[in-house]
């Protein structure tokens, strides 16, 4: 295991253990020893997890065995429909988007989708969309606002990516444009951050009128190494950077960047991602309710003030 995730090693050993007893013949022995330990692994994931420093959450938000969009979609929504491709250029796996049904209603999903092996990790680009990924999205919000369907979007990206070919495409303006026509959009939107809310990347499906966030999850608008190689051309500096930037979801919701926390089970997503999905799905569901009682246009007014209300600015006084 890597030095950055050591934190983890004593919950692993104990989750070993675990696996090991369970393949034993069954016995009231072995289910008192079972039962003890998952005690104990209980315990223990509460205190580890419960006091995470920012670059630990970090780390917990890119492990590759959290929820992706899929996921949530798999356990959430019934009969989904993925469209595929923006009309223009190509398709772009690193978002998924499409149509489905919330319990009885029907929604809208985008979000974006990491791999789990090697293979798909290349083909989903890591979850790094270029700016087909972006008018996909795009598309598919302007059929929801047709439709009158809310929208719901999953984040989860380092950023969007940065390649010669993503920019040529015009990435920046692609982003831009969907932060122009989400701000307007004619009906409700959710965005959830489920792992890595990563600068422009993240927010190019984030602006909503409900924005939640996943309790181990990270936002921000550079990732820590990123902010340490500008600051101190040093990447090796990233947990300093985490701890200044404020990226952890307690700090976006004192911030007023998000809207509700999301507390994770014991362990992080990825100890139970059942019951991640479950906890999302609810938060989800009370986010739309609320957002059902309001008219349209007092939608708009509010997401749009919710956005200028962003961010704290001090000015120099006259006499200085």
């Amino acid at each position: 295991m890597a030095a950055e995730t050591q934190f983890e090693q004593p919950i692993q050993r104990l989750r070993t253990r675990l696996d090991e007893l369970r393949g034993y013949p069954d016995s009231p022995a072995k289910r008192r020893e079972v039962q003890k330990l998952e005690q104990k692994l209980g315990r223990l994931s509460r205190e580890i997890y419960g006091n995470l420093s920012p670059w630990q959450k970090t780390l917990v938000a890119r492990h590759p065995a959290r929820p992706f969009t899929l996921d949530y979609v798999r356990l959430l929504l019934r009969d989904f429909v993925e469209l595929h491709g923006d009309r223009a250029f190509s398709d772009d796996p690193a978002i998924v988007a499409g149509f489905g049904f919330l319990g009885e209603r029907p929604v809208a999903v985008i979000g974006h989708q990491k791999g789990r092996d090697t293979k798909e990790k290349i083909r989903r680009n890591f979850g790094m969309p270029r700016p087909e990924g972006y008018r996909k999205a795009l598309r598919v919000l302007k059929l929801a606002e047709k439709f009158g369907r809310p929208v719901l979007t999953f984040i989860d990206t380092p950023g969007a990516y940065p390649g010669l070919d993503s920019e040529e495409r015009g990435v920046s303006e692609a982003i831009a444009r969907n932060l122009y026509e989400m701000a307007r959009l004619r009906t409700p939107i959710v965005a959830t951050v489920t792992g890595e809310g990563g600068s422009g990347g993240a927010l190019g499906i984030g602006v909503a009128d409900a924005v939640l966030m996943l309790e181990h999850s990270v936002y921000s608008v550079i990732s820590p190494e990123g902010c340490a190689a500008i600051l101190w051309k040093d990447q090796a500096r990233a947990r300093e950077a985490a701890e200044a930037m404020r990226i952890t979801a307690a700090d976006c919701k004192a911030l007023g960047v998000i809207d509700v926390v999301i507390p994770e089970p014991a362990g992080g997503a990825h100890a139970d991602p059942v019951a991640a999905i479950d906890a999302v799905g609810k938060a989800i569901g009370a986010a739309l309710a609320r957002l059902d009682a309001l008219p349209v246009d007092a939608l708009l007014a509010a997401r749009y003030e919710k956005f200028r209300a962003m961010g704290i600015w001090e000015g120099a006084s006259a006499g200085r």
